[in-house]
């Protein structure tokens, strides 16, 4: 059974930092591509970030300079490093897994930004 459990979320100042950590089990992680999304309020979920199994990755164009993924496979563990927050960060955070051209999600972290 797939699991993916989400942390680090919390409230934070504008221009401040999080790091988001997604543990997961039940896969074969370091061939997967793990990701990042968000939803904010009102919003559809949107993708945020993603790290191939090689280590490529890839940003949306508004987290671009300013968030880093990364994986550690011997953890089972996908971390996203958030720099620079802006109230517009402020969403959902859910990590995901593409398994077998399935998207696994975890129950996401709460991540709120404050002007």
């Amino acid at each position: 059974q797939v699991q993916l459990v989400e942390s680090g979320g919390g409230l934070v100042q504008a221009g401040g930092s999080l790091r988001l950590s997604c543990a997961a089990s039940g896969i074969w992680f370091s061939i997967h591509t793990m990701g990042w999304y968000r939803q904010a309020p009102g919003k559809q979920r949107e993708l945020v970030a993603t790290v191939r199994a090689s280590s490529v990755t890839y940003y949306a164009d508004s987290v671009k300079g300013r968030f880093t993924i990364s994986r550690d496979n011997a953890k089972n563990t996908v971390y996203l490093q958030m720099n620079s927050l802006k109230p517009e960060d402020t969403a959902v955070y859910y990590c995901s897994a593409s398994v077998n051209a399935i998207n696994y999600w975890g129950k996401g972290t709460l991540v709120t930004v404050s002007s």
